[in-house]
């Protein structure tokens, strides 16, 4: 029997120096990755900051959106559906990555690499999207047709494949009854909060 699950990619923007220097040359908004694997967000995994005081202390984390570092910030929501198996993969990959956390540093490199659409390789480091790319081609799963190393967060948010479900603070997200705006429905229909960003419903896919 065929059954799926979803996964989310989330795309935060924190209002950071290093935030903002990296906006400066992206010129987007949200540049910060991470990969869920439950609609609540509360088990995220991405490459960044592992001490909210220092944006140089990088590597493999599991993130608490929860945390004032990221409750704040604006962010956006996607949506992926895939297999039951895909899913499985993608999970037990994470799972396995996070037994030797300290192996995997945050690939500061990459970053211009993408500037030179170059690719600077280092041996067990990633950056944010990056990292989710490649948990994703592991599945076989490619949203974005980028080698994973030029991957941006802002790629994902330009992605077919993937159902943006809201935009706007953070903690607009986290506040709301989950299984209100992303219940199944058979209209696109956006919802507007006041003070908590837009939701948008979705039909059911397959």
């Amino acid at each position: 029997m065929y059954t799926e699950q979803d996964i989310w990619i989330v795309l935060t923007g924190t209002g950071t120096w290093f935030s903002r220097m990296i906006q400066y040359f992206t010129k987007a908004p949200l540049n910060h990755a991470s990969i869920a694997f439950d609609s609540e967000l509360r088990e995220v995994y991405s490459f960044g900051r592992k001490k909210a005081n220092n944006p140089f202390d990088g590597g493999l984390v599991r993130e608490n959106l929860r945390d004032p570092f990221f409750y704040t910030s604006e962010c956006a929501v996607y949506r992926f559906r895939v297999s039951n198996e895909d899913y499985q993969r993608m999970h037990n990959l994470v799972k396995e990555m996070m037994r030797d956390q300290d192996r995997y540093k945050y690939n500061l490199l990459g970053l211009l690499g993408i500037l030179f659409r170059i690719h600077i390789d280092r041996d067990d480091a990633f950056f944010c999207s990056h990292f989710v790319a490649t948990v994703l081609e592991q599945a076989g799963l490619r949203p974005v047709n980028k080698p994973c190393h030029l991957v941006t967060p802002e790629d994902f948010s330009h992605s077919s494949q993937l159902n943006e479900v809201y935009r706007g603070p953070l903690h607009g997200y986290l506040a709301q009854d989950m299984t209100s705006p992303l219940s199944p429905s058979p209209t696109f229909t956006p919802v507007t909060t006041k003070g908590r960003g837009k939701f948008f419903r979705f039909g059911k896919t397959g």
